[in-house]
């Protein structure tokens, strides 16, 4: 079991956009904060989502992975993140009873419950 402290925002976004972040430490509960953070510090959709699209490509080749990158879910979980991101914190976002760090991938897109930040 992985006992690091968790990051501050500046050290989670330095990290994965450097792709010098270990792949064991950008798990799901990363993926989506990170994600959030895109979309709260670039108040359009469309600039916010394309960076993170692109950051995340980049991460996914560096650790050997860029067949896991899925396009479609990335920009269905970045409009269902956006929604619930804006006017509150992560923490708050993620809070009980909105379950922002628990979406998982629709039972029917790929015939999985895997979390987004596996593929």
């Amino acid at each position: 079991m992985d006992r690091r402290p968790p990051l501050d925002d500046e050290a989670l976004l330095g990290g994965f956009e450097s792709a010098r972040l270990p792949a064991a430490a950008f798990g799901h509960a990363e993926h989506v904060r990170a994600a959030f953070l895109y979309l709260t510090r670039h108040p359009d959709f469309g600039e916010a989502a394309v960076l993170f699209r692109s950051a995340l490509r980049r991460f996914a080749a560096a650790k050997g992975v860029p067949d896991r990158y899925h396009e479609t879910l990335t920009w269905a979980y970045l409009a269902l993140i956006n929604e619930r991101a804006h006017g509150s914190s992560f923490a708050s976002s993620a809070g009980a009873g909105n379950a922002m760090s628990d979406f998982r991938c629709p039972r029917d897109s790929l015939n999985s419950t895997t979390p987004v930040a596996a593929l």
